[in-house]
This record gives structure tokens, sequence and C-alpha cells, in this order.
């Protein structure tokens, strides 16, 4: 069960309803987000809801049989809209595009990529200071001194910024540097750093769906973060590791709608690595659009043939515009039906 206490609940409604949840044998576990204070109550014995919900203190109680409660679209009947600032949000019947580069690689094409983004009217840069690389020879990003010079050329043309976190030491450093933490398919079940995104940050925190995760594994991180302290939360799907060989990943067109339908949380597309293959993003790109999801991001470069990392699935600036044009089309198709 879920239970949202009263803003001004009093300590001693709070302890007779924690108290009368521990009789019906369930174990109640407060959580305090941003946005509210809630009491989790997981066990297996039916009981009336109405025994528990016209106690004093309670705002509102839902019975949640899922794992994962506290993302679930069963008690939140308002879906989360993540507000970023400066009129940027991302939200359920809205579109948010985020784009960049794979990796950071130096200030020139820094400033290329804003440019380039905010003639198309791009709000939010993605890219990669912290690099997790199959290959311990390949570029692993520029650390921290990147994410700053980053983050001020951004700050300075309106734009806000995702990148990913790889470990709990780096939150507290990349903490005023970043405006999304991006948790990559690598680490989507590293609790360690799922607890302490929950804990100690109020920024907004995407999740990328594990390289053979399912969707109940994704949402059961998610719901680390969330019973963590922070409800700011996005998923993101991009794709999953199966027999097929001929693209980089499978992406998982399924995985949008069906996470549209069990959480409130936004949901987020990545055909870059959905599929890996340049050619074949927009089509992806699109087609998860019309599946329902909320916002795409992808990987541009000025030039992908000589990108640091992931060039093959990248998309130059011309191939970018194109797909920005055709994405905001698709969208706008979607909401006529």
């Amino acid at each position: 069960m879920i239970i949202q206490f009263e803003q001004d609940i009093k300590d001693a409604q709070k302890e007779a309803i924690i108290n009368r949840v521990k009789g019906l044998k369930y174990k109640p576990t407060e959580v305090k987000t941003q946005k509210g204070d809630y009491l989790v109550g997981t066990g297996k014995k039916d009981f009336d809801i109405r025994s528990i919900g016209s106690m004093d203190g309670i705002k509102d109680i839902h019975i949640v049989s899922d794992d994962f409660k506290l993302v679930s679209r069963k008690w939140k009947v308002n879906p989360t809209i993540i507000d970023l600032g400066d009129g940027i949000v991302i939200e359920e019947g809205g579109f948010q595009i985020m784009a960049g580069p794979c990796s950071i690689e130096g200030e020139d094409q820094i400033r290329k990529t804003i440019a380039h983004l905010k003639e198309q009217g791009i709000t939010i840069m993605r890219g990669g200071v912290y690099k997790p690389r199959s290959s311990p020879y390949s570029f692993r990003g520029l650390g921290i001194e990147g994410l700053r010079l980053w983050y001020e050329l951004a700050k300075e043309a309106g734009m806000k910024i995702i990148t990913e976190v790889m470990q709990v030491s780096q939150i507290a450093e990349m903490d005023p540097y970043v405006d999304i933490y991006q948790v990559g398919a690598r680490n989507t079940q590293n609790f360690n750093l799922l607890d302490e995104l929950g804990k100690n940050t109020d920024k907004p925190v995407m999740i990328k769906r594990g390289i053979s995760g399912t969707i109940d594994e994704l949402l059961s991180s998610a719901e680390y973060v969330f019973s963590g302290g922070n409800e700011r939360l996005l998923l993101c799907e991009r794709g999953i590791r199966t027999y097929e060989k001929a693209t980089r990943n499978t992406m998982d067109l399924n995985a949008v709608a069906v996470l549209k339908e069990k959480t409130h949380l936004p949901v987020i597309a990545d055909p870059s690595h959905g599929i890996g293959i340049r050619n074949h993003v927009e089509a992806i790109a699109l087609a998860s659009i019309m599946a329902g999801a909320d916002g795409v991001i992808f990987e541009s470069h000025e030039k992908p043939e000589e990108a640091y990392s992931d060039g093959q699935q990248t998309l130059n600036f011309a191939e970018s515009n194109r797909l920005i044009d055709r994405m905001r089309k698709t969208f706008e198709l979607r909401k006529s039906f």
C-alpha cells in the first residue's frame, strides 16, 4: 500500500498510522521526497482499505500490488512533470528533444554543438564526461574539468545539460554542474548509486534500461531512487541485447508503450543506442514517438567520422536538422489521433 500523509500531519497522527500498518502485519517504510511524505507498506494480507483511510493525517491511500509501488501509475493519477526551469519541461502530452555528442571532447566542439542546437530550438544538450567503455584503451572522457567548462558554456546559452554519473563518489562534485543525471545501461542495477541519487540530490535522474534488463527491472531501479527521496525521475528505453547481430541492440518499442501504461514517469527513447546504425536512427526515432515517447535523446556531432566515440551511430548536423524537423512533424501527427 501507499499512504500519502497530509502536509501538516502531527507526529502523534503519523505514529498512530504506522502502528495501524504494523498491526496489519505490513512492514512500514517512510519515504520523504521533494514533493511529499509517504508511507509504503509491504505485506500480503488482504484488508479493508477504509480501516486506515479514515485516520487523521492521511491525504490519500492506495493498494498497489506491484513490487515497484511509488513509480506505479496505479496510485498517482497525475503524471510526473519534470520542470528544469526557464520554461523547459518534460511531461506527458509534450515532447522534448535532447541531442549532442556521445563524448564531450573540448571547447570548440561544445560551442559548435550549442550553436547547432540553439538554431533548432533545442534546449537540452546531451554528452558524456565520464564514459563507460568496453575497452580500457578507448577515450573515457574529460572528467570534472570538462563538465565545468561545458556547464558554463551551456548556461551562457540558456541550455540545460544531461550527462552520465558512473559512481557514488562523483555525485557531490558533479551536482553543481548537472541539470539531469543519467544512469547508463551498465549501472541500472548499481543499487548503491541509485540509493545515493535518491538521498543526496534533488536533480532529475534519467535511468536507462539495462543491456539485458526487463521492463519490471527498470521500474524497480527507479523505485530505488524514489524511495531514497528523489521523485524527479525519467525512464529511457535504449535497446536491449538479443541474439540479433545485424544491429548494435534491439530497440524495444513495445517497452515505450508498456512503460506509459505502467508508470507515471516520463518515458524517453534513445534510438542512437537502440539500433546503433546512423542510417536507421531516424526511422526508430519517429517510430518511438508514435509508440508514445515523451521525448527522444540522440547523438549528433559536426563530423561523426572524427568523433571520439560512437561515430557509427551519430548523426551529422545536417542529418540532425532533418531528424528534428521530422520528429516535430511526427509528434503533431500523433497529437491529431
